[in-house]
């Protein structure tokens, strides 16, 4: 949980002071270096966010499934495992689209229609289509979103299976309890994520691009409980 409130704080961070400066500012500039910087940081984040809420899946399936066993399988060294793993994956997994996208070359606007770097409006502004990058996006996109996510849904269907073999309707609400907070957040943040990136990245209109894109970058972290 201190891990992914520290990532909520930088995930945040990584647009939304510029953001707010370019709301006051006429000029609305962000330099080349910045830009592909903030590219990196926003994706790298939010592809950790994706593989911490995985992993916080996996300990409410082991919480709730095998709460004798608990101690002995979630140990310190295990738990660091994991934080590591998810940060590691996450600073990995767009670290080579985002060099090839900055390797290419850009002509005629230099007007990014969006409020951050983000894949869209930039390939957009490049001097030739680039079917193969928009395909490579897409695909590493589905990836990070659909393994994860399948494995939240395998650990939560253990999870209901386990909680509907409690005798007591207290115990069952104390187990649903536990998972509240973490299955909202699953569903605001994927469910506004997979409508934005899992789709050709040229199919969304510039409106809805920045509707979504702000709604999970800066509503989903704001009511996250």
């Amino acid at each position: 949980l201190a891990n992914f409130s520290f990532l909520e704080i930088w995930y945040v961070t990584s647009t939304v002071p510029n953001m707010l400066a370019n709301f006051l500012s006429d000029t609305k500039v962000i330099s080349f270096s910045g830009c592909f910087l903030q590219f990196y940081f926003f994706f790298s984040l939010g592809s950790a966010e994706c593989f911490f809420l995985a992993a916080m899946a996996f300990d409410r399936y082991l919480a709730i499934c095998w709460p004798l066993h608990y101690p002995t399988l979630m140990t310190k060294h295990f738990c660091t495992n994991l934080v590591v793993s998810c940060w590691v994956l996450g600073f990995l997994w767009f670290l080579i689209p985002i060099i090839v996208i900055s390797q290419m070359s850009f002509c005629g606007s230099r007007i990014i229609d969006h409020f951050l770097c983000d894949p869209g409006p930039l390939l957009a502004l490049t001097c030739s289509r680039a079917p193969a990058m928009e395909l490579t996006s897409s695909t590493l996109s589905s990836l990070l979103l659909f393994i994860p996510f399948l494995f939240i849904t395998v650990s939560y269907a253990l999870v209901l299976r386990a909680v509907l073999r409690v005798p007591s309707a207290a115990g069952q609400r104390k187990a649903f309890s536990t998972c509240g907070s973490h299955l909202a957040v699953v569903s605001l943040f994927y469910g506004s994520v997979m409508a934005m990136y899992v789709s050709p990245t040229t199919e969304h209109e510039a409106g809805m691009q920045k509707l979504v894109t702000l709604f999970y970058s800066v509503g989903t972290p704001l009511i996250n409980p």
